[in-house]
Order: C-alpha cells, then structure tokens, then sequence
C-alpha cells in the first residue's frame, strides 16, 4: 500500500492520497488549505489515478482546495451531511460573520458531485477499504476513515481531528462538544488495537498503543474520568 501525506496552508492540515501502489488508483483525504498544488507533485510523482476525495469533517483548513482537485479530475467528494454546509459556508463554522476576511482569497463551494456519509459503512474505493465512524466533538459531521490490517501492512486510522499525537481536537468551535468528544474517543480509539497507526489531520504519525499510554487525554477517557479541556491545535 503506498500512502503519500503532507501538510499543507497556514494550519499545516495533512493531506493524503491513498493507494494500493505506485501507478494506481487513489483516494485522496483531506485537501486544505494550499492543498491542490501538492496533491499535483504527489499524483505526478507516484502516477496515481485519483478516484474520490474523502473529508474527516467541513473546517475550511480541510476542505479550501476541494472544488479544485475535484474539478481537476472530475471525481466525487464524500462527506458527513452534518458538516457538508461548510463547504459553501465556512464562516459559519468559525463563528464569524459572512464577508469578514478568511486568509484571502479562498475557493469556497461545493464540488459537482457531492456524496454523503454514514456511520458504519465501508466505502470501496481504488481497491480499498475504508470503514467509516461518524465521531463528532470537534464538529458534528467529523469522521474518521479505517484500513483493515492485511499480512503486510498493520490497520491504518485516519483520525482527522479527533485524535492527534499527544493531543485532542479543540471542541470549542461552533459545533463543538466535549461530551461528544469523549464519547467518540471512547467508543472510535480505545478499542481499537494497539499496532493501528494513526495519521491525523495535523501532527506527526502515531499508534493506537502509544496514545493510549501516553495521550493524557484519552488516559484520562479510558480512566472514566472525562478529559480536561483540549489545546487550539488546527481549527
């Protein structure tokens, strides 16, 4: 399996694409802020066929460069419906007013093609498997996408902004909620194995059992006792 990240814009928001091997076909994760010009270096560099786009939730650091790598390759993006107004209405979600300056000038819209997701399924994309949890908190449509383990390769977890190394998203945003927050750790990171390796929507790459050991914030879930309020970190 070929994974390609890096981070892009002001935020430092990871982006991914996704395939089964150089030359294939990829699903690309998260294409934010300042994204679309990376997302080109990466495709061109490992020959990958972009087939959909797949967002974790709507904050416009993870979705500013959506209309373009869609339109670019006439491809599908997949997102909660509970975060999809954020696409066209970032400020909204900021807790800002309509027109106030947001980094300059940003592409903000839907793409043509819109699809939305759902707890619990798996969505088949260029050869792979992503199963889907809806675990708001940070926002109320975010999610995160699991790869299933194969012989060669542990489970991979894109957390988006639910679970960061060392850290937790910010819940103080519009949509936010701590107490959902701790009922998506809860119920979306603690039981999964340790060997999963996590990849984020900001931060380096982690592991389910180095969080659980060392996250101060999902030990403290996993103790039962809640988790103290997270730092700003992303958006």
């Amino acid at each position: 399996m070929l994974i390609a990240g890096f981070p892009a814009g002001a935020w430092g928001t990871n982006c991914y694409l996704v395939a089964p091997a150089a030359g294939a076909e990829c699903v690309i994760i998260d294409p934010g802020h300042q994204a679309a010009e990376g997302v080109e270096e990466a495709l061109k560099k490992h020959r990958l066929k972009p087939v959909a786009v797949v967002l974790t939730h709507g904050h416009i650091d993870h979705v500013a460069s959506v209309v373009p790598v869609c339109g670019a390759h006439d491809v599908p993006a997949w997102i909660h419906p509970e975060d999809r107004y954020m696409m066209s209405d970032p400020e909204k979600s900021l807790g800002r007013s309509i027109g106030m300056p947001l980094m300059g000038e940003l592409t903000v819209g839907e793409p043509d093609d819109v699809r939305e997701l759902t707890n619990g399924t798996t969505l088949e994309l260029a050869g792979l498997e992503f199963s889907v949890a809806h675990a708001p908190g940070h926002t109320k449509g975010s999610v995160t996408f699991r790869m299933p383990e194969t012989a060669d390769v542990p489970s991979v977890f894109f957390s988006g902004d639910l679970l960061f190394a060392g850290s937790i998203g910010r819940t103080d945003l519009p949509g936010g909620s701590m107490e959902d927050m701790i009922e998506s750790l809860a119920r979306v990171c603690l039981p999964l194995d340790d060997s999963t390796v996590v990849l984020s929507g900001h931060g380096p790459q982690t592991t389910i059992g180095q969080e659980r050991a060392t996250n101060p914030y999902l030990r403290q879930v996993a103790a039962g006792q809640g988790a103290s309020p997270a730092p700003r970190r992303g958006m």
